[in-house]
């Protein structure tokens, strides 16, 4: 049975790497859930074991913070800022900081997929009309979003489980991510700024987008927008659960006379919510089969222990660049002990600035590369690997440099 069990998981594993399976429509949300249909119904574990490992907590605050940005969205505040930040573009090395430090900066509080998926239409139509290359300023897009990601526990959603599994303080480890993010920020800035310097114009076909489907700003909706999201920030320095504070908030959104409730539902990533609950079924599955622990065992008898920040820094890069940040997260949290925050602020890091290396790396990256495909610019493995390897390692140089000066 234990064989059987590695199997569904290593193929799952594959198949969410993937993206896809040969010959079918199946994405990462359909494999990973097929492979927790498939640990249930073998009894790898029973269903009352399933309920249990999916960590609750988690999946409301991340319910909760969707909430919160679909009232960004539906406000056209997104579109409004991705719209004054094009402003710039008569000075690009201006509009490049100016892009990155905006996006890094709103997911921080917002969450990167959801400033990914809001900012690339606009950006993409911006760029290509106005002839300049946008896949540099793509890739700046989903690099700025996954570094400015890992300052704070709501940044994304592997920050979001290492924050309720940990116990972390929101406080404390925003101060202590803030100056290594800050300054991968800078270091991204300047990498992307020389490697685009001769970058081609854009000489693709049209780019083309009605700007009535973009939503125009309404400046009430995004005030309360503001308001809430203050309060909750608020509350997140409070003894008040994260994610029975941010189901307040969310609850208040929805108390609306203009916005349905069916719209603002309708901009939760569902897909997002099952592909975790998925994920951590099939992890409580393989650890109850004992696999992560004898691959623990196998890496501490070669001296690798991930209680060492340098050694855990490492296994979360390779990791995450295999099967994408945060089934890695759900693996390695399993071994890391909750009363040391420095090992989980290093995971945080590490996992987050690693989904910059290469498109499957994060989620923010792919949805750059499908919205930007969906209007007429493609973004391939190699054009961001060109831009996300030397970021990336200059990210994690300057995360071992703040571990040696904090351990």
């Amino acid at each position: 049975m234990n064989t059987t069990i590695v199997l569904i998981f290593l193929v799952t594993y594959a198949g969410v790497a993937l993206g896809r399976v040969p010959g079918l429509a199946l994405d990462r949300t359909g494999i990973a859930l097929l492979g927790a249909i498939a640990m249930v119904s073998l009894g790898a574990v029973s269903t009352h074991e399933a309920v249990n490992a999916i960590d609750l907590p988690t999946i409301l605050l991340l319910y909760a913070l969707m909430v919160v940005s679909a009232q960004f969205r539906l406000a056209g505040f997104y579109t409004w800022v991705a719209l004054k930040v094009a402003r710039q573009l008569d000075h690009p090395g201006r509009f490049l900081w100016l892009l990155m430090l905006t996006s890094a900066g709103l997911s921080a509080v917002l969450a990167n997929d959801i400033v990914c998926l809001a900012f690339t239409p606009v950006l993409t139509v911006t760029l290509a009309r106005r002839s300049l290359n946008p896949v540099p300023y793509l890739v700046a897009l989903a690099v700025s979003s996954n570094i400015g990601s890992a300052a704070t526990i709501i940044g994304n959603p592997q920050n979001m489980l290492i924050g309720q599994v940990g116990n972390l303080d929101f406080r404390d480890f925003f101060l202590w991510n803030l100056p290594p993010v800050l300054a991968s920020l800078a270091a991204a800035y300047g990498i992307i700024r020389v490697l685009s310097r001769n970058c081609p114009p854009w000489t693709g076909p049209s780019v083309e987008e009605a700007h009535g489907t973009w939503p125009s700003l309404d400046a009430h909706q995004t005030r309360k927008a503001l308001f809430y999201t203050g309060v909750l920030l608020v509350l997140f320095f409070t003894p008040v659960p994260r994610h029975m504070a941010a189901l307040a908030v969310a609850a208040c959104l929805l108390c609306s006379r203009r916005m349905k409730t069916r719209s603002i539902l309708g901009l939760v990533d569902w897909h997002l919510i099952t592909l975790f609950c998925s994920l951590f079924i099939l992890v409580a599955a393989v650890e109850k089969a004992g696999l992560p622990h004898r691959i623990m065992a196998a890496l501490g008898g070669g001296g690798l222990h991930v209680t060492n920040p340098y050694v855990l820094a490492g296994v979360s890069v390779v990791l995450s660049n295999v099967t994408s940040n945060v089934p890695a997260v759900m693996l390695l949290s399993k071994f890391l002990p909750a009363g040391n925050h420095l090992l989980w602020y290093v995971l945080a890091a590490s996992s987050t600035f690693a989904g910059n290396l290469v498109t499957i790396g994060s989620i923010a990256n792919l949805i750059v590369i499908e919205e930007a495909a969906a209007h007429g610019v493609s973004l391939s493995f190699r054009e961001h690997a060109r831009y996300g390897v030397p970021v990336t390692l200059a990210s994690l140089a300057l995360l071992a440099l703040w571990i040696a000066i904090t351990r």
